[in-house]
């Protein structure tokens, strides 16, 4: 049973992100854009759903665009299985399996244009607050729905205040996403959450460091903290979804 939880979940993964190269070149676009229509060459995007679903290649015949399919489709995967592997089959593990293909795509957004586009976290935020309360009303499931909300709510007011304290330091978009986040590290309780948040911050911080001794930025280059963000809840989720199995 297990086994075969994993290997599910690992498929979904691998298909999801097979998905989000072509996504992900179309949401890193410049403030004020909603998305592009357009590839690198500057060919119009055409395919099912408008477009953004198909291989990330032109049909002008020029080469694939967008990150490496293989290597976003590896790390969904892995992402998905090690989160089966954690939480095992309880009603949240749906929940979790939905959103990873999400934030893996707005981990890639920030990295290439360092923005978190509304239409991503919104939908997130919303979507899983929703899921969660329908997993809460199941039998088996291992958190508590309130204290989810209440986490979003907390993680939201405090990167609101550090936006707030430092807003060239931070965007607006860490402060909607750390309201998403709040969400599934509220629901395995406080420890969780606060550990998710340090997570992020500390994972953050050692990127800046690297990338300072490496001499491949300075202290006033800016780095995306979406990426660490969602690593760090990620950490602490799969943490959480472990010991209250």
């Amino acid at each position: 049973m297990r086994v075969l939880l994993l290997v599910t979940a690992a498929l979904w993964g691998a298909g999801a992100g097979l998905l989000l190269p072509r996504a992900a070149h179309r949401l890193s676009v410049d403030a004020g854009r909603p998305w592009s229509d357009r590839c690198p060459a500057g060919h119009a995007i055409t395919g099912a759903f408008g477009g953004w679903l198909g291989r990330p290649r032109c049909r002008a015949g020029c080469g694939p665009y967008g990150p490496s399919t293989p290597a976003v489709a590896l790390v969904t995967a892995l992402a998905c299985a090690a989160l089966a592997a954690a939480t095992g089959p309880r009603p949240e593990l749906a929940v979790w399996l939905l959103t990873a293909p999400v934030a893996v795509l707005l981990a890639l957004v920030d990295l290439r244009v360092h923005r978190l586009p509304d239409v991503l976290t919104l939908p997130l935020a919303a979507g899983t607050a929703a899921l969660l309360g329908l997993a809460s009303l199941l039998p088996g499931a291992a958190g508590s729905w309130p204290r989810s909300l209440l986490g979003a709510l907390a993680l939201g007011a405090g990167y609101l205040l550090l936006f707030l304290l430092n807003p060239s330091g931070m965007g607006f978009g860490d402060v909607k996403l750390a309201l998403a986040l709040g969400l599934p590290l509220g629901w395995y309780g406080w420890p969780v959450l606060l550990t998710g948040a340090c997570a992020g911050l500390v994972y953050g911080a050692l990127y800046g460091v690297t990338l300072l001794l490496l001499r491949r930025a300075d202290r006033k280059s800016a780095i995306p903290l979406g990426p660490f963000m969602l690593g760090g809840a990620f950490t602490a989720v799969a943490a959480g979804a472990f010991a209250a199995a």
